[in-house]
């Protein structure tokens, strides 16, 4: 009990998911967790839908597209966390009103619960296809849990314990990755992968493909005020954001593709998005890659649900340990649940038409209609600029059902030929902006100020 409660007045002090923080991380260190984060084997098997869905050249540029169009939206997100050292679900109380934001952090959560389940399951099938071919012994569940058990221990240490293990994740998953190219292009050459003849049976094409990319994108901007918080200055949130999501999704998605690829050209079956395919061919190095890239990116996955609670409503007051605690162990328990895996691109599907409008309104509120500023109301717990009516922008709210509407119709009532997260955007973009232009010229707007003072000035006492 004694450490709990060291470990509970640790975390309260550093006000580690309690308000605003004022960030410290430099460029270098802001782009090495990105790039650690993203190293995950999601991104890795989303590549592998790809091939022989598309031609190989093909699918490399669109997801060198794909990734530089979905990340603008990533480091606009974050670069508010940045300007204000508020996390990325605090933020929508800008936008949503203080409870219309309760919206987007109960979507929020679930998708960030889901998004921990599926990578512990997957690191958990991995494991256990790599134990059972040396030893005969098999437990998917139990090696899933595990994974998810030692990821909930690393994200109660906050963002310290993920910038120091960070680093190190990188390094390691670079060398791996560098290993396994080389395999892949030392057995056949690059005109023999862009050889590989495209299957339309499968139902791909390329903006389709696209369409994916940049969902992948919008899937981490969720996280990406929760991390960008803690950058010292935008320039280094912005480009450190930048360079290692950009740097980390191209790789992990263009290996993903070279890999089952690989698997086509050695005369094997292309099976997408199960890592016992591709590991089958690369053995202990993969499985070590995917092992890693669960462990850093589930670390943030697990931290972001925490701020989001935590930051959900002043009034809670909830502290950090407990409420890690207990959405750690509803992480772990979920992670046994491996039918999911069957449902990953409906699950993707289910974040796009949450969040691209969400999103869209934030950059629209932020940027334009509060001309690149939040006032400390936003903190408050009732009352000043930010409650709207009741508490509740719905303005905000009924563009974001539209568009989540729309995107949702895109994709199974009336399929778009250019996917269905660009134009959900830019329909709940303009929508917004039209509906909010008056709100921006009644108001000058506040200082793009930082607002770790004011939450400090602001914040109750809290009982240790």
């Amino acid at each position: 009990m004694n450490l709990y409660r060291r470990l509970d007045a640790h975390l309260q002090h550093d006000a580690e998911g309690l308000g605003a923080v004022r960030g410290t991380l430099s460029l270098p260190r802001i782009g090495m967790i990105w790039l650690a984060a993203n190293f995950v084997v999601t991104t890795l098997l989303t590549g592998t839908l790809f091939i022989p869905g598309v031609r190989f050249p093909t699918a490399v540029w669109l997801i060198v597209l794909g990734t530089l169009l979905g990340v603008v939206v990533l480091t606009l997100i974050g670069d508010i966390g940045t300007r204000t050292g508020l996390p990325t679900m605090a933020i929508t109380r800008g936008a949503f009103g203080m409870r219309g934001s309760l919206v987007p952090v109960a979507a929020n959560l679930v998708v960030l619960m889901g998004w921990s389940w599926v990578q512990a399951m997957l690191a958990g099938v991995t494991v256990d296809y790599l134990v059972e071919s040396l030893t005969g012994f098999s437990s998917p569940v139990l090696f899933s849990v595990l994974c998810q058990a030692v990821v909930v221990g690393l994200a109660i240490l906050g963002h310290e314990g993920i910038s120091r293990v960070e680093p190190w994740l990188a390094v390691v998953i670079l060398v791996v990755i560098g290993y396994v190219l080389f395999t892949a292009f030392s057995a056949f050459g690059p005109r023999e992968f862009a050889a590989i003849e495209a299957d339309p049976s499968l139902g791909y094409t390329p903006f389709t493909v696209l369409d994916i990319v940049i969902a992948t994108a919008v899937s981490w901007t969720v996280l990406s005020a929760d991390f960008n918080r803690l950058a010292r200055s935008s320039r280094a949130g912005v480009l450190g954001a930048g360079a290692g999501y950009v740097a980390s999704t191209v790789l992990s998605m263009v290996l993903g593709a070279t890999a089952i690829g690989y698997v086509i050209l050695s005369g094997g079956t292309a099976v997408a998005f199960d890592p016992t395919v591709i590991v089958a061919e690369f053995g202990a190095p993969l499985a070590a890659v995917i092992l890693l890239s669960v462990m850093a990116t589930n670390t943030m996955v697990v931290y972001g649900m925490v701020t989001s609670v935590v930051n959900a409503q002043p009034r809670w007051q909830l502290r950090f340990l407990p409420t890690a605690l207990v959405l750690g162990g509803i992480s772990v328990a979920g992670s046994t649940w491996l039918a999911l895996l069957d449902q990953f691109t409906d699950f993707l599907t289910t974040i796009g038409a949450f969040f691209v409008p969400v999103f869209a309104i934030m950059i629209v509120d932020y940027y334009v209609v509060s001309r690149r500023g939040y006032g400390p109301d936003i903190l408050r717990e009732r009352g000043g600029a930010y409650w709207f009516r009741g508490g509740v922008n719905w303005t905000a709210v009924g563009v974001w059902a539209l568009g989540a509407a729309s995107s949702y119709g895109l994709t199974y009532v009336w399929p778009s030929p250019v996917g269905a997260t660009i134009p959900a955007f830019a329909i709940t973009f303009l929508l917004y902006l039209a509906l909010s232009w008056r709100r921006r010229a009644a108001g000058a707007g506040f200082d793009a100020g930082h607002l770790a003072g004011e939450a400090r000035a602001a914040a109750p006492s809290r009982r240790g």
